[in-house]
Order: C-alpha cells, then sequence, then structure tokens
C-alpha cells in the first residue's frame, strides 16, 4: 500500500456512496469500469435517474400552460428545481436564476443580451489563456459584430493565472471580465472574490464560468461578488440539457430577451409585444422539465452527503493520484496550482494522448484526451493535447491504484 494511502479519511463511505451509482458497476471490455472523465460529465445516482423516470410516468405535462393536475405539478417540480438551486448557490432570490441548457447557452445569453447592446468599437472584453471556449467564443463573435476586442490575460507554468497581470489589463476599455472559477483542464481554482473586489471598484461587471466549481465545492455567489455565475447540470449529478445562469437583478431587468417565443412574454400584439418579468422574459419555449427534475434530485443527494465531507475526499484522492502518477517515468503534469480541484491533466513521453486513452479504455479505463475544447491553453504550453483524469467524490483509491497499473502497462507497450 503506497504511504499516502494511510492519510485518508476513514470516515468516508465511499462504497456505500458508489452503490447509489448503477452505471459504476459496469464492466468495459471484461474489465471493471473505472471513471474519470467526470470533468466532461458526471455520473447519475439513483436518485436522479428515479426522479426523471417519476416524471414521465406520473406527472408528464408542459409546464405554465395548463390548470389541469398534470400541468400544476409539472410546473412545482420545475419551479422547485429553481428554488433549490437557488438556494444551493446561495442567490438573493429564485427571480436571479435563468434556467438554460447549460454553462454554453449561459454564457451565450450574457454575449447577446449583456454585452452585445453595449459595446462599441475600442471597447474590449477580458477573458484569460485558461477558459473553455464556451467563455471565448462567444465573446470573439459579439467583438466581431460591434467592432471590440478581446483580450486574454496570462497564465504561469503551474497553471495559475497572474492575478496581478489580470488586474493590471482591467483598463476603461474593458466593458466585460470574464474568468474561470476552476479550469477544466488544470483544476486550478481562481481568486474570484478578490478578482470580483477590483472589478467592482472599476466597475466592470464580472462574469464567472462555474461549470467545474459547483460539483466540488459550496458556491455563494453572494459572497463571490461578482455580477454573472454560469454553471451546467450534467457535470453536477443532473442530466445533460440542464444549467443555469445567475445574474444580479439590475442586469437582468435591463437585458432585452435573447430568445423569443413562448412563455417569455405577457402579451403579443403585431403593434408591439410586451415581455414577461425576469428570469421568464429569457425562457423561451418548452424547457428540458425532466431535467431539471433531476437536477432537483441531484441537490439533495449533494446536501444529503455535505460539500465538507465531499470536498475533504476529492483533496485526499487528488493528493493520492497526483503522487501515484509522478511514480510514472516521463511523465509531465500540467497544472500544479496551489490550490486545485481534483484534475488531472499530463502527458507520458513518446506517448500520443489518444493512443493512451485508446489503450486504456481497453483496461477499463475511461479518461479524456485532447484538447478539451481549451485551445488557447494547449497553445501555451505548446502540445496538440493532454490526457485528463478527472476525480470525483464516489472515486476510490484502489481505483487510483488500478489507473496507474493500466497506465504502466500501456505505457509498455507504447514504448
Amino acid at each position: 500500500m503506497n504511504a499516502q494511502s494511510k492519510h485518508l479519511p476513514t470516515v468516508f463511505d465511499v462504497q456505500r456512496i458508489r452503490a447509489d451509482f448503477p452505471l459504476l458497476s459496469r464492466t468495459v471490455h471484461d474489465k471493471p469500469l473505472i471513471y474519470f472523465d467526470n470533468a466532461n460529465t458526471s455520473q447519475k445516482p439513483v436518485s436522479v435517474i428515479e426522479a426523471v423516470n417519476n416524471h414521465y410516468r406520473e406527472h408528464n405535462a408542459n409546464v405554465s400552460r395548463a390548470v389541469h393536475l398534470l400541468g400544476e405539478e409539472a410546473t412545482a417540480a420545475y419551479e422547485g428545481a429553481r428554488d433549490k438551486l437557488a438556494r444551493f448557490i446561495n442567490a438573493t432570490s429564485r427571480n436571479e436564476l435563468v434556467l438554460t441548457s447549460g454553462t454554453t447557452q449561459s454564457i451565450n445569453l450574457v454575449a447577446y443580451s449583456y454585452a452585445l447592446p453595449r459595446l462599441k468599437a475600442g471597447d474590449a472584453i477580458l477573458t484569460t489563456v485558461m477558459e473553455h471556449h464556451s467563455n471565448i467564443v462567444p465573446w470573439q463573435l459579439v467583438a466581431q459584430r460591434s467592432g471590440a476586442t478581446v483580450k486574454a490575460a496570462p497564465i504561469d507554468e503551474r497553471g495559475e493565472l497572474i492575478v496581478e497581470k489580470y488586474l493590471e489589463m482591467l483598463t476603461p476599455e474593458v466593458k466585460l471580465a470574464c474568468v474561470t472559477h476552476v479550469s477544466n483542464v488544470l483544476g486550478t481554482v481562481n481568486p474570484i472574490r478578490e478578482i470580483a473586489r477590483e472589478c467592482r471598484k472599476r466597475g466592470i461587471p464580472l462574469l464567472v464560468d462555474g461549470s467545474q466549481a459547483v460539483p466540488h465545492r459550496p458556491v455563494d455567489v453572494q459572497a463571490l461578488g461578482c455580477d454573472f455565475y454560469a454553471l451546467t447540470g450534467h457535470k453536477m449529478l443532473s442530466p445533460t440539457g440542464t444549467g443555469a445562469l445567475w445574474a444580479r437583478k439590475e442586469h437582468l431587468d435591463a437585458m432585452p430577451p435573447f430568445f423569443g417565443g413562448g412563455e417569455m412574454i405577457r402579451e403579443v400584439r403585431f403593434d408591439g409585444t410586451t415581455f414577461a418579468e425576469p428570469p421568464h422574459k429569457f425562457e423561451a419555449g418548452t424547457p428540458n422539465i425532466a431535467g431539471f427534475v433531476g437536477l432537483g434530485a441531484a441537490i439533495d443527494y449533494y446536501e444529503s452527503i455535505g460539500f465538507e465531507a465531499i470536498h475533504a475526499w476529492e483533496q485526499q484522492l487528488l493528493a493520492y493520484a497526483t503522487e501515484r502518477l509522478r511514480e510514472i517515468p516521463g511523465l509531465r503534469l500540467f497544472g500544479e496550482a496551489k490550490e486545485k480541484e481534483p484534475v488531472i491533466s499530463f502527458l507520458i513521453e513518446g506517448a500520443q494522448a489518444t493512443d493512451l486513452a485508446t489503450l486504456l479504455d481497453l483496461q477499463g479505463v475511461a479518461v479524456r484526451s485532447g484538447h478539451h475544447c481549451a485551445h488557447p491553453l494547449m497553445q501555451f504550453y505548446k502540445v496538440p493535447a493532454t490526457l485528463r483524469a478527472s476525480l470525483a467524490f464516489y472515486n476510490t483509491r484502489e481505483e487510483i491504484d488500478a489507473f496507474v497499473t493500466a497506465l504502466l502497462k500501456v505505457r509498455k507497450l507504447l514504448m
């Protein structure tokens, strides 16, 4: 047994938790599944699966469009998920939460409804080198249409944002600042409170991509002090096609609708339409009702365990996995920030990331290879791709040991 293992908590009953996740008992290529692709999407507990199943079996109807019992039940469950999520991230009001398909839609909503009407030639949007494409490309698109530019703050070799440089770049022409809470490639945790405080001093709104933070740590949008916070449900035990944008009320009030259609209106006339109050004026059409029922169940599941226990276990697993990976000859780690969530990106000298991932899959290990929707970050490190192992609270030390054994085996095949 590796010496690091004796420091792992013994009070966290991970085996009991694993029993709640049916897919973790699968075999892949006649091997027990080791699922280390959680930054891509998380597995779902039985309670979430059953909540979605029960909705379709017992309560299936559209929301906000009928006075019959099924419609009332569906609406209560859907809006109940909004209430749970508002409490989960400590929003001031449920009306500050726009339910979306995920972070990508949330950021695009801000780009087209908030930023584009305010941008003009000479203005700028500030982001960082470590961002996911979802926090880069929408800004480029609205910048092209408005004559604005997109600036990117640098990081250092450890994968940490150079905060003082970010703050230096908050110049008067910057009309919106953007930053990821946790890097999906490096696991780096950025100092959002400090950045938000400095943005407020300069009168610059701050958008935070919280996709990789919400599954691992408690998020308090009031305490963070940002203006917009985007999150994705499928990375936090929920069905795909779920997510949200939290925004300060004054921003939502001032933003025009992004999509037009049903349910986002008060009255439609050919001589003019009046719109619903936020958040509903941004929620045109039939939503992913069952998905949000599942998101509500996912929040219940997180709260039944508690983030203190989740975070402690994941940090121990991160430390253990990092130490074990350092034992592998020729392995290069990307992202060694002082504060990280359980995401480890690496390469092995002489081996392609895709080849490693393919051979690991044959050993039952699911990891991610590629650029991880972060081309500028790959360009910074001068590599085309990395291999990424991302952990969750239902992973174990034994899985890490098996992963390292498999990695040594496939490394030998490729050398």
